[in-house]
């Protein structure tokens, strides 16, 4: 099941919440893990068991933790197993092929792998936990007694499938007591209609046109398809994720939970740096956390520093994927935070603003390259079309008819990655505060009315990170 889903908009959200509210408060708790429980079972049912062994299993470490905190042996043994059985698991379902693959061509085995579905959510919740143990063996947590209270914190399902990354001290207050005012419900439901709006009217619209552009031989691409169909998807991706991020903040919101955002218009950055504080926030806030600042991070010199980076941008990849394109497309991007590190920010911090953002766009542009690709070979041929290499011509009458078929769309995406829109509303709301408290209410329900018929009459209606 997925937010952008006429049977989750109008049937599972309406009796979740009915059912919620109808609770005592000492009973939400359960009620949010069962309603949880069954929208993950509704598209895994047998990949719901799995997901209630790692949270018992962490949460068991997390007690037995705290019970040996001062017989460190013992504590250290606890915390190693936890962390070994999380990652077993994750590498069984999501790298078993990956790493059989590269042993069969690279040592001329005929090993086999299991062809097992990869369990949806198992990169998100798997990190929550791992994090949850982390946090309680530093300290910096308190163990969590009640099962039911941990439980919603792993599998609440505004969160569950794509995120944010939750950490549990972000959540643990809320957890034991939270409330919802009629204020916060409403802004709750202006996120996640805005997010519904950027997934069902922007990023689905948009990724028609990439799905044009991808769908005939590299070879045959000409120069313009290839950078109108690179910039669809960079929308599509944007939009499709953050829009999912909106629409889980704003349930967090209606259930009583602060989430923490996890875009912040990456798009306007004026370097590759920026951009990484800006997309998906609660993934890059977790290596940092967890990898970078453990390794040393910049503690230990110039040299450990860049080392350290290119280690969690390697990681960073492969989180996304157990592909070598997610590979080199995390270290893509870990040389390009480097090198400016090394000395290009101190240039682009001196040099005017466009130049920054127009860097920043094409260098993202050209790393959405090799995430998309599933072939490298493809990937290179691609970025050479985009820049005049092995095109098939520099134009061509696909191409103008793409442009001239998109290119209110297109304007309209680069419009809505900026923060006027919401600006706008903002002004309105203030400057005319009877008629924005008309006018904000009646553009969001004309949103909502738009989307709920697009999902009626479309069938197409994809979430690039369900793969994740």
């Amino acid at each position: 099941m997925v937010f952008s889903s006429l049977i989750f908009l109008f049937q599972f959200l309406p009796a979740a919440l009915l059912v919620y509210y109808a609770s005592p408060k000492r009973l939400r708790n359960v009620v949010l893990l069962t309603a949880s429980l069954i929208f993950y079972a509704w598209g895994e049912p047998l990949y719901i068991f799995l997901m209630i062994f790692a949270t018992v299993f962490d949460y068991a470490n997390g007690l037995l933790i705290d019970k040996f905190r001062h017989r460190k042996a013992i504590a250290r043994t606890i915390f190693i197993g936890s962390l070994s059985g999380n990652l077993a698991i994750l590498c069984f379902y999501k790298y078993a092929g990956f790493i059989v693959d590269n042993l069969n061509r690279l040592f001329h085995l005929q090993l086999q792998a299991a062809d097992l579905p990869l369990p949806v959510g198992i990169s998100f919740y798997t990190f929550q936990t791992m994090s949850y143990v982390v946090d309680v063996y530093l300290g910096k947590t308190a163990a969590q007694r009640n099962l039911a209270a941990f439980g919603t914190y792993v599998a609440m399902f505004p969160q569950l499938v794509a995120g944010p990354i939750v950490k549990y001290g972000e959540v643990a207050r809320q957890l034991v007591s939270r409330s919802v005012t009629l204020e916060r419900f409403g802004e709750g439901a202006e996120w996640f209609i805005r997010g519904l709006a950027k997934k069902v009217l922007l990023a689905n619209h948009i990724g028609m046109l990439w799905t044009s552009v991808k769908a005939g031989p590299v070879e045959d691409v000409s120069m313009l398809s290839a950078w109108l169909g690179i910039v669809a998807f960079a929308f599509q991706i944007y939009f499709d994720f953050s829009g999912y991020s909106d629409m889980a903040r704003g349930l967090g919101k209606m259930f009583g939970f602060e989430l923490t955002p996890n875009f912040n218009y990456p798009y306007m950055s004026r370097s590759v740096t920026e951009f990484w504080r800006r997309w998906h926030i609660s993934l890059g806030s977790w290596f940092r956390e967890y990898v970078y600042i453990p390794l040393g991070g910049n503690r230990l010199g110039l040299r450990k520093q860049l080392r350290n980076l290119l280690i969690v941008w390697f990681l960073t990849g492969l989180w996304h994927g157990a592909s070598w394109n997610f590979v080199v497309w995390g270290l893509y991007f870990g040389v390009l935070v480097t090198i400016e590190k090394l000395f290009l920010l101190k240039w682009l911090h001196r040099c005017p603003r466009t130049t920054g953002h127009l860097y920043t766009l094409l260098a993202v542009i050209v790393g959405w390259v090799w995430f998309e690709f599933d072939s490298l070979t493809s990937a290179w041929t691609f970025i050479g079309t985009m820049f005049g290499f092995a095109a098939h011509g520099w134009v061509d009458r696909q191409a103008l008819y793409n442009l001239s078929t998109n290119g209110i769309l297109l304007a309209l995406a680069a419009l809505c990655a900026t923060p006027f829109p919401r600006k706008m509303a903002s002004r309105l709301k203030i400057k005319w505060r009877l008629g924005g408290a008309v006018a904000v209410p009646a553009l969001y329900f004309a949103a909502l009315l738009l989307s709920t018929a697009y999902l009626v009459e479309e069938t197409y209606n994809p979430f690039l990170y369900f793969r994740f």
